[in-house]
């Protein structure tokens, strides 16, 4: 490579870095204790006197992804969809935090009568693991339950 090509390649990347600079966005403040990937383990469900544990460890997977803003939620059958247990649910929207007190909108789910709901829980952290417990009331499915979840912190790459 010649100096005349080693200098314009300087150039050229000077410019080019200049030209993107009024473009880049502040990565944001993580210091929001919740963000992250999270693991749902089990679900505590309270409904109409009936208490049900759910082990998200054998049949079923559901993971939840919270950022600055916005939650999302998947879930599926560990059996790639090939027996009676096939599902997918997912879902997410904005939510707030303060405190305790975490409450979420739901703007998209694939349960579309769960969707422009609004839904609190109490949180609680203790290290990797994150504890959701609260109310779930959506008249149009027929649901009013009381759900507790255990999370725990997927790690980060």
């Amino acid at each position: 490579m010649t100096s005349t090509e080693k200098y314009f390649l300087l150039f050229s990347c000077i410019l080019i870095s200049s030209c993107n600079a009024g473009s880049i966005k502040e990565v944001p403040n993580l210091s929001n204790p919740i963000t992250g990937t999270w693991k749902l383990l089990k679900t505590i469900t309270i409904e109409n006197g009936d208490t049900i544990m759910t082990d998200y460890n054998k049949n079923i997977s559901f993971i939840k992804i919270i950022n600055q803003t916005h939650f999302a939620f998947l879930q599926h059958d560990l059996n790639k969809g090939k027996d009676t247990s096939a599902m997918f649910v997912a879902g997410g929207g904005r939510y707030q935090l303060k405190g305790n007190t975490y409450k979420e909108q739901l703007e998209y789910c694939s349960a579309r009568d769960w969707e422009g709901h609004d839904f609190t829980f109490n949180i609680e952290l203790k290290k990797d693991t994150l504890i959701q417990s609260g109310e779930e009331k959506v008249e149009a499915a027929g649901v009013n339950r009381i759900t507790i979840e255990k999370y725990v912190r997927q790690s980060e790459l």
